[in-house]
């Protein structure tokens, strides 16, 4: 089985929309093993409208829009890295809470999560002002705990510079650019054609 764990370089950076784009294209399956807040429907929810793809239930389905561990807490629950276990699928995209150092208890975080499945990562950065410190940070963090990185895909208006700075001082590809779609619709994420380099890197996983 072929699976890759999405992860961000902070929250609402555009992780979900990322996914839905790769499981219509890679034609995956998806898992989002905690989801934190459920207002509003879950990412798993809008995933299944978005790409038409199979979508795997959560572990753990928390009430609120917070931290794993604080959201655990509040719920009453435990989350053991333990009881985590890739379902069954020939492509999946795993997508995370947050970014890799959110901690899932008070123990572990995201990046424990990656290394338990034996996950290799996919970074998603906003394309703006800031990006480089935030995407090189968290680059850092996956590269020391061992967890192999695909690429990056960077989400908003195309900004050049930082890309090249990005693959210059995090020493891995931009692999994918994707806009902030006007109409988040199936319609709009098939119509996005995944990029030659992104569907070379998925064929070597």
């Amino acid at each position: 089985m072929k699976h890759l764990f999405v992860t961000g370089t902070d929250t609402g950076i555009g992780k979900t929309i990322t996914s839905a784009w790769l499981c219509k294209h890679w034609q995956a399956d998806y898992w989002k093993p905690v989801q934190s807040g459920l207002e509003g429907g879950s990412d798993s929810e809008w995933i299944a409208r978005l790409s038409g793809r199979a979508v795997h239930p959560e572990l753990y389905r928390l009430t609120q829009p917070l931290s794993p561990h604080q959201a655990a807490d509040i719920d009453g629950v435990k989350i053991q890295l333990t009881d985590f276990a890739l379902p069954t699928a020939e492509r999946l995209v795993v997508e995370g809470a947050g970014g890799c150092l959110v901690p899932l208890n008070w123990r572990d975080t995201m990046l424990d999560l990656m290394k338990h499945l034996g996950s290799c990562a996919l970074l998603v950065a906003r394309s703006g002002l800031g990006t480089i410190n935030h995407t090189c940070l968290s680059l850092q963090a996956l590269k020391s705990a061992g967890v192999p990185v695909l690429g990056v895909v960077m989400v908003g208006e195309t900004n050049p510079a930082n890309r090249e700075a990005i693959e210059h001082f995090g020493e891995v590809p931009v692999l994918a650019e994707l806009p902030v779609f006007s109409e988040l619709k199936e319609q709009a994420l098939e119509e996005y054609a995944m990029p030659e380099r992104l569907v070379r890197a998925l064929d070597s996983l």
